[in-house]
């Protein structure tokens, strides 16, 4: 089990603090692509939200020291108790000069006061942050709940009056060669537990064989469960080279005005992808997409739909959310939590109830067996000698 560095501790205490390789970046979700077991992750995100978090912890890195603050007060959010309660040591709020004077892959030691060193140059300094520490500014965060929840309202009613036509009916859907048509429609984003929830599914997707579709990195969660999606849609920014070239159809995710980011990284692997231009999330254009191909059915896994996801994210607004499940909503199934309603497995009751039956089965042998009831007859005989024996000789 990896102690956690204590502010407390005094430098001639330390033996030699944590020591890692350098892996940058200044988006989460781009780091975690090539982050491995005892690098040290150095990233740059202000309030980090619970997915980031997860992601980092199943990297396993020596430690997480980040440029920015982890807690800056507007909302408790989830992700640095994630973290610490995994066991990760997370340095907060070192400054950005460190993305200045780091380079991927140089070598550098934490020391137990929060100071980076490469070699013996002084790079940053940083403050641990423990669980009690988290507690604390998670607890005074609360106090801005009103505030957030207020602004987040206003925010997403302009984005309604803004945004209703385009979501709702200025749609330019584009024509897969997947049909979609009277089938199910398995939606997967890389959202929190999205993992267990897939797993719990297997049985459903055995059995319906939906058309599966990944939004940007939920492709790569689908390829990692075994399956291969369909159709990746997204924005391309946080799926692998190795997802879009799995043979799936792709469909760029684009602004309302036709601007596709994406698309130049999708035509530099060669593959030649449909635009989908909308001023939704990506999880909800993969919706609107299966809705407008008639689909039969929609199963949603890992998607945001909730207030405390979207403050959680700080996404400005659930406009497009709210817009696009008023109008799916009769065919939509959402998936999250799945795990925690129904667990694959062998219950304890079930085990018991299994060995009864058994022995019921084997008495009930017993009794209309002529050889069998005298086995068990001549079983009996022995043991009680056997007992008697015992018996006499004390």
């Amino acid at each position: 089990m990896r102690l956690m560095p204590s502010r407390r501790t005094q430098p001639d205490e330390a033996e030699v603090g944590l020591v890692g390789v350098v892996r940058k970046d200044r988006r989460t979700k781009n780091l975690v692509k090539r982050l491995r077991p005892g690098d040290v992750a150095v990233i740059d995100h202000v309030d980090i939200d619970r997915v980031a978090a997860e992601t980092l912890v199943e990297c396993r890195p020596v430690a997480v020291v980040n440029a920015a603050t982890s807690i800056s007060g507007d909302y408790p959010h989830a992700g640095p108790m994630v973290l610490v309660e995994a066991g990760i040591p997370l340095l907060d709020a070192v400054g950005e000069d460190v993305f200045d004077f780091l380079r991927e892959g140089d070598r550098v030691r934490i020391d137990p006061d929060g100071v980076v060193f490469h070699g013996e140059r002084r790079i940053a300094e940083g403050e641990w942050l423990h669980p009690e520490d988290v507690r604390k500014r998670i607890d005074a965060a609360k106090d801005n709940l009103a505030g957030a929840l207020e602004d987040f309202t206003l925010n997403t009613l302009s984005y309604i009056r803004r945004d209703r036509d385009l979501l709702l009916e200025g749609l330019q859907v584009p024509a897969l060669a997947t049909n979609l048509r009277d089938r199910h429609v398995l939606v997967v984003v890389r959202g929190h537990d999205y993992k267990k929830d897939l797993s719990i599914l297997r049985g459903y997707i055995k059995e319906f064989r939906p058309v599966l579709i990944g939004v940007d990195g939920g492709a790569d969660a689908l390829l990692e469960a075994g399956l291969k999606p369909d159709v990746i849609l997204g924005d391309m920014d946080s799926v692998t080279s190795e997802a879009l070239t799995c043979g799936a159809e792709v469909v760029v995710h684009a602004y309302p005005d036709g601007r596709a980011p994406g698309k130049e990284r999708v035509e530099a692997l060669g593959i030649t992808p449909h635009i989908f231009p909308g001023a939704g999330t990506s999880e909800d254009m993969a919706m609107l997409l299966a809705y407008e191909a008639d689909c039969d059915l929609i199963v949603a896994v890992g998607s945001h739909a909730s207030l405390v996801e979207f403050l959680d994210k700080k996404r400005p607004g659930m406009a497009s959310t709210f817009l696009v499940r008023l109008k799916v909503g009769a065919k939509l199934v959402d998936a999250k939590g799945v795990n925690r309603l129904y667990r694959q497995g062998v219950r304890r009751t079930d085990l018991l109830l299994l060995v009864v039956s058994a022995l019921v089965a084997m008495l009930a042998i017993s009794l209309v067996s002529e050889p069998v009831r005298l086995v068990w007859q001549q079983t009996f005989e022995l043991l009680k000698t056997f007992i008697y024996r015992i018996i006499s000789f004390f």
